[in-house]
C-alpha cells in the first residue's frame, strides 16, 4: 500500500501520495557550499512514492553504500490536479505545509556526476524522503513568513526562510506544473538551505516550522 499523507490532526488526506517533484540548489549559499553554480532556472528532478517513510519513525538510511546526507526541507501537498499552473493557481492548488528530508547518497551522487550520469539512484531509494504530517495552510502565514530548521543531537544545522528561496513557493510550483501534471497527493519538496551534513547512526533529530510543526526522530544504531 503507498503512504498515505496525514494532517498533523491526524486526519489522513483522501488521495495516497503520488509522486514527490523536488527542486535543487533552491538557497544560493547552498549551491556554493557544494561548489555548484546558482541555477538560473529550477533543477527539478522526481522521488518515487515508494521513497517515502514516515519522518517520526526510527530511520534506517542505507549507510553500507557511502555517506548518508541529510537535506531538510520544506514540504507542499498538493490538494488538486494542476497543469501549465499560473503562480495564483499553483499557490491555490496547495492545501498543507510540511517537512522532509531529502536524504542522499552522497559519494553515490558524486560519482554519477563526474561521469555525467543521471543521479536518481542517490535521491530515490527506499527511505529516501521522510515525510512529516502537514498543517493546513489555515495555520501557516505568507509564504515569505515561512522559517524551519533542522537540529542534530541538540545543534542547529540547518534553517531556512521562504524569502530566501530563489525561485518563490508559487513561481516554482507553476514551474513543475509545466513539465510534469500535478495531481492531488503529490508533494513537492522546495529546496534546501545551507549547512547540509553527513547523517550518523544513533542520531537525534529535531524539526520545526512556522505554524506549530515540531517534529522528533532518530537514526538506528
Amino acid at each position: 500500500m503507498r503512504f498515505v499523507p496525514q494532517f498533523t490532526d491526524g486526519q489522513a488526506f483522501p488521495y495516497e501520495l503520488g509522486k514527490v517533484v523536488c527542486v535543487g540548489r533552491n538557497y544560493a549559499d547552498h549551491a556554493k557550499e557544494l561548489d555548484n553554480p546558482v541555477p538560473s532556472q529550477p533543477l527539478l528532478f522526481i522521488k518515487p512514492s515508494t521513497s517515502v517513510v514516515d519522518i517520526q519513525q526510527p530511520l534506517s538510511p542505507p549507510f553500507h553504500r557511502g555517506e548518508v546526507h541529510y537535506e531538510i526541507e520544506l514540504a507542499l501537498l498538493v490538494g488538486k490536479t494542476i497543469r501549465d499552473a499560473t503562480p495564483d493557481e499553483a499557490s491555490a492548488a496547495i492545501t498543507g505545509l510540511g517537512l522532509a528530508l531529502d536524504l542522499t547518497l552522497r559519494d553515490v551522487q558524486t560519482e554519477l556526476k563526474e561521469k555525467g550520469h543521471p543521479w536518481e539512484i542517490a535521491k530515490a531509494f527506499d527511505g529516501a524522503c521522510p515525510l512529516s504530517p502537514f498543517l493546513p495552510l489555515s495555520r501557516v502565514p505568507n509564504w515569505n513568513a515561512l522559517a524551519f530548521k533542522l537540529e542534530i543531537d541538540g545543534e542547529e544545522r540547518q534553517h531556512g526562510e521562504g524569502a530566501d528561496m530563489i525561485f518563490t513557493i508559487p513561481t516554482l510550483v507553476a514551474e513543475m506544473s509545466r513539465h510534469f501534471t500535478l495531481e492531488a497527493g503529490d508533494v513537492i519538496l522546495t529546496g534546501t538551505p545551507v549547512g547540509v551534513g553527513e547523517l550518523h547512526r544513533g542520531a537525534k533529530l529535531r524539526m520545526t516550522l512556522t505554524g506549530g510543526l515540531d517534529i522528533t526522530t532518530s537514526v538506528v544504531e
